[in-house]
């Protein structure tokens, strides 16, 4: 294996370059990936000579694939090379026979102007100590963190300085605590009283038995090896026990909410509206960087039940509480409602309830056996024990309690319990409420760091400092950066400027005509409309076609159908009758532009019939926008226009004079690859995966997608690669790997020679897991093409949501920030707080609007293809000046990106707001899209699955409706 951890040796530059020619199909070659179309020369690398069969007239895949032995025999290789227990002779081999070999860091990249910049990184010192880890053991067993922490608080405050020997354990809340030495015993009982949390005099304590038994003994060696490089699989387990230590404080005094923590104490909170409220907090995690250990520390935000009355909270569903409520509004406030704890207003001392659901009838109408077997009514049970006159009696009561024994408590009565994470999804007004409450300048969000850091203060924690020896730096870390250049864009030559150099991470249309200019000859609108009338809408579709033309396209000037309004309310009839009535003329309708309803909440709808029931692209208009005829929206328009009919905007100067390192010397493909889970509360609605790929070379600026839906918070990619065995057919191989392969071939008339694999939305805990699959599944989707095919193959995972966050050094120098305060564009950071061996690096590709920029990390997984540290940190910051949509590089590099207000429920939030917040990959569009056609199908009817199981609606994932062929390329664009 390569030094990189792939299995490929480093290719050869002196070769001839590919030319236009039909290259022949997928078949083998003598070696993997040596055979290459027609008109190129074969790879030093990979083969000395080969025999080309002659050339189809089209690039179509062979008709016989390869056998099943032959596929799954390239599989194992494949997971022999990943799981080798020695890599090559220049890496020092894991410590684990079963442990993946990641690629070592090839050096570091030299690209740029250097700078300093200081990340939200706080340097860790460790002590000598003989740690030791104890398994815990409740019984009766808790589901509590918070009482598992006051049973194990009380049990040191008793037996600290007489059985534990004078040590402080560190409590993890559930199953273990660990010690910075031994205690005097290996296994030991002890008996915990517990008062209850009723505060009333005749309460009872809780006795609990609590077992401590030896479990292991990590030793802080190995992590000190690891960091000093002598050691080369990180030592997760020591890591975790320091990580407990420094969370034992923050985890007794505010509100867990994974690795963050909330508190109103934090900082000041305020109203989202319908019951939730925001509160501020700190994220902290401890890491294993080049200068040693470092403790992450970010501001953070997160929504929290309000609390109120459950009264008050249903008012949200329904204004009017005197009258019953009807089904539909019964049903939401049931799924709202259920398990959020509440107490009892009319007593003094009150346990807390977790609601299970609601009632079916009214109170006025329900009844109940007490504990003396008499029938009443709820209404009649609290008139006559507490004097109390129900008022909103139409309301159904909530269910507390088991199934066998339900409490019911009146909803006027009912507090909801303060502290309770709302983990559903926001609405439109929430979201923008958080984004402008949050949004902090560079400045104010690294004071507030560091004021975070200190408000800890780490060093004066006697668990952390004297017991355990740990020291955390009082300030954030500066760290050596360097600024890439951006790259030169080209445009048409008949323009103005052929070329643009973007400054500051923008640029904009002026003087510049489209690099190649689509055509558009049928097309018309339709209008939903009511505040556009038919002039406004005929000027608004002038405007634009004109200044589509005036960029380079050739759009035709009438519409082959005249523009029509029609009603909002009969959207699919509307789309449908535009169809028929261009069908009937004969003609292919190219372009439907749709002027939106007023009312959000109709764009998933629009989008489904248009892709999977009538294969027609079309271009959505909000009505706000398109009644103000703005030049810059018509300009913003024609670029989406242009690539949904086949043109590309702006393509690289590089690109186009074949000058980037091992993508544009030969043939290469790349992918990007994500999932897309349900938001918390939606079990019945499955995951859904999306793989994009580039359809040209050498420019690298036209990709197809394709979706596919898997089991319920699935992570791995099941469609990568299938195959069945079909009584008829046989075995028939398929897959979305495949499926693009394919698709490449066709339109560039080549097999791809190499492959870059971007994986978005990966877990460094899944790093092996979903390597080792998803690299099995890519050998096997080209193998089942041509026996022995196997290109070289880089695989990168990508980490956009990481909490690195990247300052400048000196704030007033305009040659180091932009106009809002943040590092600029084009930033990247692979030193001190990277990875101590591994290929990985920061890279801030955008400029924030608003806000703080947001580095993305990228981690080499496997490098076939045996990438330099410049080399994939350049081509990944290119490629961010490639979307299509907008003059502007954005802040995930892989092919294309967009930020996520495609998401339906998202459609109105404020531009500027969201895109330094919620940016994303391309490949997302395509995953949140095919949500639209499953969501569509069940949002006016709820849930059509109700009565089933959770796992039985996990196993019967609906497939995706099929999208039509003519949008499948475009589909991203829509």
């Amino acid at each position: 294996m390569s030094r990189s951890g792939g299995g490929g040796r480093r290719p050869d530059s002196r070769h001839d370059q590919p030319t236009q020619a039909p290259a022949p199909p997928f078949q083998r070659g003598t070696d993997r990936g040596s055979h290459y179309g027609s008109g190129a020369a074969p790879s030093s690398s990979h083969a000395a000579s080969t025999s080309t069969a002659p050339a189809p007239s089209s690039p179509s895949i062979s008709a016989s694939a390869p056998s099943s032995s032959s596929v799954s025999t390239l599989v194992e290789e494949t997971e022999q090379k990943l799981t080798l227990a020695a890599l090559a002779a220049a890496t020092p081999p894991p410590s684990s026979s079963q442990a993946v070999g990641f690629p070592v860091r090839p050096g570091f990249g030299t690209v740029g102007r250097k700078c300093v910049v200081r990340a939200n990184h706080f340097m860790v010192q460790l002590a000598e100590r003989d740690i030791h880890h104890y398994d815990v053991s409740i019984t009766p067993w808790v589901t509590s963190r918070k009482i598992n922490r006051q049973i194990i608080s009380q049990l040191i405050n008793l037996y600290r300085l007489t059985d534990l020997g004078e040590r402080i354990p560190a409590y993890d809340g559930m199953k273990s605590i660990y010690t910075a030495g031994p205690l005097p015993f290996e296994s030991k009982e002890f008996i915990i009283n517990l008062p209850d949390s009723d505060p009333r005099p005749s309460s009872r304590e809780r006795q609990f038995r609590v077992v401590i038994r030896l479990a292991s003994k990590p030793d802080l060696y190995t992590l000190q090896q690891f960091l000093r490089r002598r050691h080369f699989e990180a030592p997760y387990e020591v890591i975790q026990v320091l990580a407990v230590v420094l969370r034992a404080a923050p985890s007794e005094k505010h509100t867990v909410v994974g690795r963050s923590f909330f508190s109103t104490d934090l900082g000041p909170m305020g109203q989202l509206g319908d019951g939730v409220e925001y509160w501020r907090g700190y994220f902290q995690s401890l890491r294993p960087t080049q200068m040693g250990l470092s403790l992450n520390i970010d501001v953070s935000a997160s929504s929290f039940y309000e609390p109120i009355l459950v009264t008050e909270f249903v008012q949200n569903y329904c204004r009017d509480l005197s009258h019953p409520l009807s089904d539909e509004v019964r049903l939401k406030v049931k799924k709202a409602l259920k398990g959020i704890k509440v107490v009892l207003t009319h007593r003094e001392y009150n346990n807390s309830h977790k609601i299970t659901g609601i009632s079916s009838q009214p109170m006025s109408q329900l009844m109940f056996t007490d504990d003396s077997a008499t029938r009443m009514s709820v209404i009649q049970y609290f008139r006559e024990r507490y004097n109390i006159a129900l008022q909103f009696t139409s309301l159904p009561a909530l269910v507390a309690g088991s199934e066998a024994r339900p409490i019911y408590l009146p909803m006027e009565l009912s507090r909801i319990v303060a502290g309770q994470r709302y983990a559903k999804r926001l609405n439109e007004r929430q979201v923008i409420a958080l984004l402008r409450a949050t949004c902090q300048r560079p400045r104010e969000r690294e004071e507030n760091i560091r004021m975070m850091a200190r408000a800890n203060a780490y060093n004066e924690d006697t668990l952390v400092n004297k017991e355990f020896g740990i020291q955390v730096a009082d300030d954030l870390t500066s760290v050596d950066a360097r600024i890439l250049p951006a790259p030169m864009l080209k445009y048409h030559e008949t323009g103005r400027e052929a070329s643009v150099n973007p400054g500051f991470g923008q640029w904009n249309m002026i003087n510049k005509k489209m690099f190649n200019g689509g055509r558009v000859e049928v097309w018309t609108c339709v209008n939903f409309s009511t505040r556009l009338n038919r002039d406004v809408a005929f000027q608004f579709c002038q405007g634009l076609v004109d200044m589509c033309n005036s960029k380079g396209m050739v759009f035709n000037l009438r519409p082959v159908i005249p523009i029509s309004s029609s009603n909002p309310n009969q959207i699919e009839k509307a789309l449908v009758d535009v169809h028929n009535r261009t069908t009937q003329q004969g003609k292919q309708l190219q372009l439907l532009i749709i002027i939106l309803p007023d009312v959000s909440g109709s764009y998933g709808r629009i989008k489904r019939v248009c892709e999977t029931e009538l294969g027609i692209v079309s271009q959505c208009c909000q009505p706000r926008q398109a009644s103000r005829l703005n030049m810059q929206y018509f300009e913003n328009v024609a670029l989406k226009i242009n690539v949904k009919v086949g043109g590309r905007n702006t393509v690289l100067v590089d690109a186009v004079q074949k000058r980037i390192p091992l993508v544009t010397d030969r043939p290469t493909i790349i992918f990007g690859a994500d999932v897309t889970h349900p938001q918390p509360g939606e079990d019945s609605s499955p995951s859904i995966a999306a793989v994009v790929a580039s359809m040209d070379w050498p420019e690298v600026a036209k990709y197809r997608g394709l979706v596919s839906a898997q089991a319920h918070h699935e992570e791995i990619i099941q469609d990568l690669y299938k195959s069945i065995q079909d009584p008829q057919r046989g075995f028939v191989h398929g897959g979305m790997i495949r499926e693009l392969l394919i698709a490449f071939r066709r339109s560039t008339n080549f097999k791809p020679h190499r492959i870059i694999f971007y994986r978005d939305g990966v877990g460094e805990r899944q790093f092996s897991q979903v390597l080792l699959h998803e690299m099995n599944a890519i050998r096997q989707a080209c193998a089942s093409l041509e026996e022995g095919y196997a290109p070289p193959v880089t695989f990168v995972v990508v980490q956009k949501r990481c909490r690195t966050r990247l300052f400048p050094a000196e704030n007033n120098r305009c040659d180091l920030t932009d106009r809002s305060g943040n590092i600029l564009p084009g930033t990247v950071v692979d030193t001190e707080i990277c990875h101590p061996t591994e290929f990985d690096f920061y890279l801030n590709s955008h400029a924030a609007i608003q806000g703080t920029s947001r580095p993305t990390r990228y981690h080499v997984l496997y490098d076939e293809n045996r990438f330099t540290a410049d080399g994939l940190q350049v081509l990944t910051n290119n490629l961010c000046y490639t979307y299509a949509r907008c003059t502007r590089s954005v802040s995930v590099g892989l092919i294309l990106v967009l930020p996520l207000f495609y998401k339906k429920h998202f459609q109105s939030v404020n531009y500027l707001l969201f895109w330094q917040a919620l940016i994303i990959f391309l490949i997302f569009i395509a995953a949140f899209r095919a949500r639209y056609y499953i969501e569509d199908e069940t949002s006016a009817g709820g849930s059509t699955d109700g009565n089933r199981s959770t796992a039985e609606r996990n196993l019967a994932i609906r497939p995706l409706p099929v999208i039509k062929d003519n949008v499948k390329d475009v589909m991203f664009y829509c």
